[in-house]
């Protein structure tokens, strides 16, 4: 190996260190701040309604859209923290269903902890081992339509084989979502930190909401 490529290859590694310290640290911030927005939420005691959801539903996928217009400076970070302490305080209405069921702590406490683990495992795993999965793309954007396509149906069908069978699909293809994003922060040159965090941010909380339908499912607490 010549000096020049090692010199790039030390350049590439010392940049990707870069990002990727920025990106957790902003994620870290911005899950933190979600955290805090949904203890408001839940101590304020906001309730599930239509115009709950609607409203979550507007900012959780709104929000990207206006972080991604802002593209980057300290425009971005704070929009993009505020944008996190919404989703987490319009979230809390959803958690606080779960917390009132019967052993309701237990499933909260289990999704989170599953939430954690799995993010820590596969983006540590992308980390280390630097592989590109950048080939499962097309197959996440493919598997999403469908979900959401089986989600609008079973709006009328109300058959709730079919949402678990959703929750269960929805939770490998956040995994996948997890190790797509990491492989992108290591080899998309033009990747940024805010871009990264939000995804990660958004791969974890639909992980987040999944794993508590699965949990409560089992529970057999679910309707």
């Amino acid at each position: 190996m010549s000096s020049t490529n090692a010199a790039t290859i030390i350049r590439q590694t010392l940049t990707t260190d870069k990002i990727a310290r920025q990106t957790y640290t902003l994620l870290g911030i911005i899950v933190a701040v979600a955290a805090a927005g949904a203890g408001i939420g839940l101590a304020v005691g906001l309730k599930p309604s239509l115009v709950t959801a609607i409203a979550l539903m507007v900012v959780f996928i709104g929000g990207p859209f206006l972080i991604e217009r802002i593209k980057s400076g300290d425009a971005a970070i704070y929009t993009t923290i505020g944008w996190a302490g919404l989703v987490g305080f319009l979230l809390s209405a959803v958690v606080g269903a779960y917390l009132k069921m019967p052993g309701g702590n237990m499933i909260v406490l289990n999704a989170l902890g599953t939430t954690a683990l799995v993010f820590f495992t596969l983006s540590g795993y992308a980390l280390v081992t630097r592989k590109d999965f950048s080939f499962m793309g097309g197959f996440l954007t493919v598997g999403c339509v469908v979900v959401f396509v089986a989600a609008i149906a079973n709006l009328f069908f109300a058959m709730p084989l079919l949402s678990l069978m959703i929750s269960g699909v929805s939770v490998l293809l956040m995994s996948g979502f997890i190790l797509y994003d990491t492989s992108r922060m290591i080899h998309d040159g033009e990747a940024n930190c805010v871009d990264i965090a939000v995804s990660q941010f958004v791969n974890i909380t639909i992980l987040f909401m999944h794993l508590l339908r699965l949990y409560s499912f089992f529970a057999g607490d679910d309707e």
